[in-house]
C-alpha cells in the first residue's frame, strides 16, 4: 500500500468513527426527546405529589391550630374566674374577722363602722376587676341601663322620666351591663 492509500483508509476510518458518533449522539437525543415527552407527564405527577403534600400540612396544621385554640378556651374558662376569686379573698379574710370580734362587742357602732371598712374594700376590689356601679341619682331613665320596677305617679314634670330611687344597685363591667339596676321612674 501506498502512502495514497493508507490516507484513503484513514479518512474513511475517520468518516466511519464520525458516523458512528453521529448516530451515537443521535440516540442520546433520540432518548432526550423520550424523555422530553415523559417529563410533561412526571412533572405533572411531581407537581401533584407536592400539592397534595403541601394539602395534608395544611390540613394538619390547620387542626393542630383549632385543638390548640379549643384547649386555650375552655381554660380561659375553667380557670378565668381566678383572677377576681384571687381579688375577693381578703375582703371575706376582713368579714370572717369582723364576724369574730362582732361576738365579742356589743356595740353597733363599732360593728357598722367595720361593716363599712369591708365594704369600701370590697367596691375597691370590684373597681379594680373594672366593674363599676350603674349611677342612678338624678339620671334620667335609660332602658339599657334600668328596668323599670315601679312608676311613680304625680312628681312634676321635672320628676318625669327621671329615676326617683333605686332599689337596687346595677352594675357594669367595662362597658357591658352585668346587672340592670332595678329603679322607681317617675311618671
Amino acid at each position: 500500500m501506498n502512502e495514497e492509500e493508507k490516507k484513503n483508509v484513514e479518512e474513511e476510518e475517520i468518516l466511519d468513527n464520525t458516523e458512528n458518533q453521529e448516530t451515537a449522539e443521535e440516540t442520546p437525543v433520540a432518548d432526550e426527546e423520550q424523555a422530553e415527552e415523559k417529563d410533561p407527564l412526571e412533572a405533572a405527577q411531581e407537581e401533584i405529589e407536592q400539592l397534595k403534600d403541601k394539602y395534608l400540612r395544611s390540613v394538619a396544621e390547620f387542626d393542630n391550630y383549632r385543638k390548640r385554640t379549643l384547649k386555650e378556651k375552655t381554660e380561659l374558662i375553667l380557670n378565668g374566674g381566678e383572677k377576681a376569686i384571687t381579688a375577693i379573698l381578703p375582703v371575706i379574710d376582713d368579714m370572717e374577722r369582723a364576724i369574730e370580734n362582732g361576738a365579742k362587742t356589743d356595740d353597733p357602732v363599732v360593728l357598722r363602722e367595720g361593716m363599712e371598712l369591708i365594704y369600701h374594700k370590697m367596691m375597691k376590689v370590684l373597681e379594680s376587676l373594672d366593674v363599676k356601679k350603674i349611677d342612678t341619682e338624678n339620671a334620667d331613665f335609660n332602658t339599657d341601663m334600668h328596668e323599670a320596677v315601679a312608676m311613680v305617679p304625680g312628681m312634676g314634670d321635672d320628676k318625669k322620666g327621671k329615676v326617683i330611687d333605686c332599689l337596687q344597685a346595677g352594675y357594669q363591667l367595662k362597658d357591658k351591663v352585668i346587672r340592670h339596676a332595678k329603679v322607681a321612674v317617675g311618671q
